[in-house]
């Protein structure tokens, strides 16, 4: 038996998924992102991880990538 789930709304998400999806996130934020992600149910865990992954996208073709410091 397979669960099926849709995917949270921004509103509904934890205020650290929140908080880690600005434009300037950090390396540390999404780090923590993940680790909510990982703490969720599959069905849920796979939603928000092909969010994140479209976010990720989206900013490195709009090149808002964040650049190391030298």
């Amino acid at each position: 038996m397979t669960e099926q789930a849709s995917p949270t709304p921004a509103s509904e998400r934890p205020d650290a998924e929140a908080a880690a999806s600005s434009s300037s996130e950090e390396p540390s934020a999404l780090m923590s992102r993940l680790r909510v992600i990982e703490d969720q149910p599959l069905a849920d865990r796979a939603a928000a991880l092909g969010q994140l992954h479209d976010e990720l996208r989206a900013r490195l073709e709009s090149g808002d990538a964040p650049r190391p410091h030298a």
